[in-house]
């Protein structure tokens, strides 16, 4: 390739993964809507919000999006009940109710968890669920959420442009229910005039549940066994975003531990310090650009020696934002 860049998003508003971007949006519109006013611009107008309508949010995590909900709703006073899956780890769930929230662990799967999270705010109408995925009669606040995602992708194209360079020939994105992806994909699809940007999804090989959809040809869930890339543990792609990923993406890929782990460590001699999920986007493009028939996938794709390859680093243990 030409240039490989990492978008890392190890540090985002001091939390370890990108997931902050689609909650603080997310939140700023539900306030709005609750209260008949103008999204807010400042911490102080949203929690003038916040007060003059408590409420509690609910939320189904695999560890970040949760985090990101409660780091958020604390600095507007707002409690949080967060559901998360029996195979998260004690770290990740007490870093989670460091942030202030109530956290309920179930023995079962991430999908067991989102469905406990939707039965809990539905128990009570000064609860609302704030989920990053959707399914049919949910995808208002999902669509919230992927829409502040897409914060991350103009920073690239601002980055690039920076440095003098077009936009990428191919970004590669973790998926867990496919939330980023379908704002990566919308994102590079919308722009006008348009670019020949390629997006590749990159899944753990034991929660593919992208890939088993493609194959399928229509949204497939699928068994998830534990796996260090634990927040892309999910079975079931978002309905919302679903259909813009079987239109969109170019290519899919699952990946092993073993891979992730590999990514991890390579990142890390590069100064990236990503977590496995975020470093599955490198793992995913080692496999499918080396190799038996890597020669046929890079003409698939567009690519030359000279191309731009974007990996999306989704989150991390400590580091700066930005291009690196």
């Amino acid at each position: 390739m030409g240039r490989v860049f990492v978008k890392d998003e190890s540090s985002r508003f001091g939390l370890p993964s990108f997931k902050a971007l689609g909650v603080s949006y997310a939140i700023a519109r539900l306030l709005a809507d609750r209260s008949g006013g103008t999204v807010s611009r400042s911490w102080e107008e949203l929690a003038a919000q916040a007060q003059a309508d408590p409420v509690t949010l609910v939320t189904a995590t695999d560890g970040n999006h949760g985090r990101a909900l409660a780091h958020f709703a604390a600095m507007l006073r707002l409690p949080v009940e967060v559901i998360v899956p029996g195979v998260m780890t004690q770290a990740a769930a007490a870093a989670i109710t460091a942030e202030g929230a109530v956290v309920t662990r179930i023995d079962g799967s991430y999908d067991e968890a989102v469905t406990d999270a939707a039965d809990l705010a539905d128990s009570s109408p000064s609860r609302v669920l704030v989920q990053d995925t959707a399914w049919p009669g949910y995808e208002v606040l999902p669509r919230w959420i992927v829409e502040g995602y897409q914060t991350m992708l103009e920073e690239v194209s601002d980055q690039l442009c920076a440095l003098k360079l077009a936009e990428p020939d191919l970004v590669a994105v973790p998926v867990g229910v496919g939330s980023l992806a379908q704002a990566v994909v919308a994102y590079y699809r919308g722009k006008e005039p348009r670019v020949l940007t390629s997006v590749l999804s990159c899944e753990p090989d034991s929660a593919a549940c992208v890939l088993a959809s493609l194959r399928a040809g229509e949204l497939t869930s699928v068994p998830t066994a534990s796996t260090t890339m634990a927040g892309l543990n999910c079975g079931t792609p978002t309905s919302l975003g679903w259909p813009v990923l079987h239109r969109g993406l170019d290519a899919a890929i699952a990946v092993t531990d073993v891979q992730a782990a590999r990514a991890v460590q390579l990142l890390a001699t590069l100064g990236v310090r990503a977590g496995a999920s975020g470093a599955a986007s490198l793992a995913g493009v080692e496999a499918a650009l080396t190799g038996g028939g890597s020669s046929r996938r890079r003409a698939e794709l567009g690519l030359t020696d000279a191309s731009i390859i974007v990996l999306l680093n989704t989150e991390g243990s400590a580091g700066a934002g930005g291009l690196t």
